[in-house]
């Protein structure tokens, strides 16, 4: 039995209704931008009065921190499935895969990138307890290329390190505390550079920084990943 049919009436109309809420929002996304989203807008757009869209989002607040949740989850989800379909030992597959899916929802999704990699909503902040776990579901997979990468290329073997100044080692060991990470401080510092580039890379791409620079993106692409590669440390 599936979950539709054990739902009563009544929370059949309300999933539709939060599904027919969240669609029209996302096109305000695309055609003016998260600063323009308006529960009023949307109620116009249900034929309904704005009162009766307050009985299922209380808020503008609530509803861009629903859109952002899944639109991290969503990206989680093509970024886990492109990591899950590659051999475990394969770092640099896993990384390029990842890069590409990320890519690929990006440019599928500008707008909702935007909504999460984009300039921030003025007099709105995301709550972390809400959209700090949906967010790091990307970060998560590249950290465990990261750790595995330094398992198999240990500190010490000749590879070319940049000692990190003690504030920033101060920042890597809360990180390695909270999560039970056994990696170095150089290793880390690459693995921030290559993580902020890659989006750095989609950002340029969406927002059209590359405009007369680069003509072919997709060969631009393919080669910064395998740098990024190289930085991090991962085998051919």
């Amino acid at each position: 039995m599936t979950v539709d049919a054990i739902q009563t009436p009544r929370q059949r109309a309300r999933a539709q209704a939060m599904l027919d809420i969240k669609r029209i929002a996302r096109e305000q996304l695309a055609s003016e931008g998260s600063s323009a989203l308006s529960l009023r807008g949307i109620a116009r757009e249900l034929g309904i009065v704005s009162s009766a869209v307050y009985r299922y989002v209380p808020s503008r607040d609530e509803l861009l921190t629903m859109l952002i949740e899944d639109a991290y989850n969503s990206l989680g989800e093509v970024a886990e499935a492109a990591d899950g379909a590659c051999a475990r030992p394969d770092l640099r597959g896993r990384w390029r895969a990842i890069g590409h899916a990320v890519r690929t929802w990006a440019v599928e999704q500008p707008s909702e990138y935007a909504l999460i990699y984009g300039s921030p909503v003025p007099g709105y902040t995301a709550p972390v307890d809400r959209t700090g776990d949906p967010g790091s579901r990307v970060s998560l997979l590249l950290l465990a290329i990261l750790v595995e990468s330094e398992r198999v290329d240990p500190p010490g073997d000749g590879s070319p390190e940049v000692e990190v100044p003690p504030l920033l080692g101060t920042d890597f060991e809360a990180l390695r505390q909270a999560l039970g990470l056994r990696i170095s401080d150089d290793r880390l510092a690459r693995g921030f550079l290559a993580w902020s580039s890659l989006f750095g890379l989609i950002s340029f791409e969406l927002f059209g920084q590359f405009k007369n620079a680069v003509e072919h993106l997709d060969a631009y692409f393919d080669h910064q990943l395998d740098r990024l590669a190289l930085l991090i440390g991962l085998p051919e």
